[in-house]
């Protein structure tokens, strides 16, 4: 018996509509850290490299006065750097800049300006990478992604209901894609006034790539 041959059909892929969706949470910094620097200029190195040492080790004590334990302070970088200007083309030393810089972790933000103001009384004249930090980061994340699922779901029912196709609710495909969350951060110079620091708010995103099938 003589059977004719079918010709061969390609499989039809699934017709798949990919849509990005993104969630966003606003949370309130609860701690920060801030970075102190005392900076002094001399013409020899143990000038400036002594007073700075003075001058740091009563920053110091004046923070810890105001009840910051020892624990959340720390050293950030120490630099010794030659100075030099130039004159009709030639380059003129003239000295030594000494820096010294720590790191403040602050439990409560509603200080900030208090230490700041008090750092500066006490000698430091520079304040900078102010950073604001949020605890549980993870669970207000947790949050953005749900509405980013839900922001992707939304987007695929319009796309669907414009072009009248028959979507199918159930996503075949989730991507969580990478997303970074920006610390808010601030250089600032120093203030003989009561420094007003604004804590402002964190915006915490997610976003998910997600597939659906029509």
């Amino acid at each position: 018996m003589y059977y004719a041959q079918l010709p061969h059909q390609a499989p039809i892929p699934p017709r798949v509509i990919t849509v990005t969706g993104t969630g966003q949470v606003k949370a309130k910094p609860s701690a920060m850290q801030l970075q102190i620097e005392v900076q002094t200029q001399g013409q020899n190195v143990q000038e400036p490299q002594q007073k700075n040492a003075a001058t740091m080790k009563q920053v110091i004590q004046s923070i810890t006065g105001l009840g910051i334990p020892s624990e959340q302070i720390q050293t950030a970088a120490y630099t010794i750097t030659p100075l030099y200007h130039f004159e009709d083309g030639q380059q003129i030393f003239t000295g030594y800049e000494v820096t010294n810089a720590i790191t403040v972790n602050v439990s409560d933000p509603e200080r900030v300006g208090f230490i700041i103001d008090t750092a500066v009384e006490n000698g430091a004249n520079r304040i900078s990478n102010i950073q604001f930090k949020v605890d549980r980061a993870d669970a207000y994340y947790q949050q953005a992604l749900s509405l980013a699922l839900h922001n992707a779901q939304a987007k695929a029912k319009t796309i669907a209901e414009t072009m009248h196709l028959p979507l199918q609710l159930l996503p075949t495909e989730i991507v969580e894609e990478q997303v970074n969350t920006p610390i808010l951060y601030r250089s600032m110079a120093v203030s003989s006034d009561m420094t007003p620091i604004e804590q402002g708010q964190i915006d915490i995103n997610a976003s998910v790539r997600v597939n659906f099938q029509y």
